[in-house]
């Protein structure tokens, strides 16, 4: 009886560790992904609009509350295609490396004030259009997320949170 209990005390303690391996690797993950678009300054966002793609220039990425996020408004035809079709992709080169990140994910709007104020905190400039209190602001984080890294002279790697 005392050997079930100890090893089923050991099962739980090694699920535990490999819960918290696989938590600290997806924040590693994130952060990576995170520090690569964020070093590009600006990032392409593809959306679809019908049979349609629809592709601009973004600037804002943040990590809050555990989770990748980026930023619009509601106004803004980007949001009304995310909410119809919410598969969305992301492009970034970083010149100085000649490495470029994409990203596939689904787009997860938040409509807490404390995610809205984290992005506007991580962009000031953003307070003078933006308000979390707003009706206009839309954050939303990232679900689902495959990040590929390539270059010219590398294997591609694959990140997945």
């Amino acid at each position: 009886m005392k050997r079930t209990i100890l090893a089923t005390l050991c099962l739980l303690m090694a699920g535990s560790t490999n819960a918290q391996t696989a938590t600290n690797k997806t924040s590693s993950d994130m952060q990576e992904v995170y520090e690569f678009v964020k070093k590009c300054g600006t990032y392409y966002l593809a959306t679809v609009e019908g049979d349609q793609p629809r592709v601009r220039p973004f600037g804002t990425i943040n990590i809050f509350d555990g989770k990748l996020y980026i930023q619009t408004g509601k106004s803004k035809n980007v949001s009304k295609q995310m909410q119809a079709n919410p598969k969305i992709e992301i492009c970034a080169f970083d010149e100085s490396t000649n490495s470029w990140i994409r990203i596939q994910a689904l787009a997860v709007e938040d409509n807490r004030r404390e995610a809205k104020q984290s992005m506007l905190d991580a962009y000031p400039t953003l307070k003078s259009m933006y308000s979390p209190d707003d009706d206009n602001t839309q954050v939303l984080y990232l679900k689902n997320v495959t990040a590929t890294l390539s270059s010219f002279s590398n294997t591609p790697k694959v990140i997945t949170f």
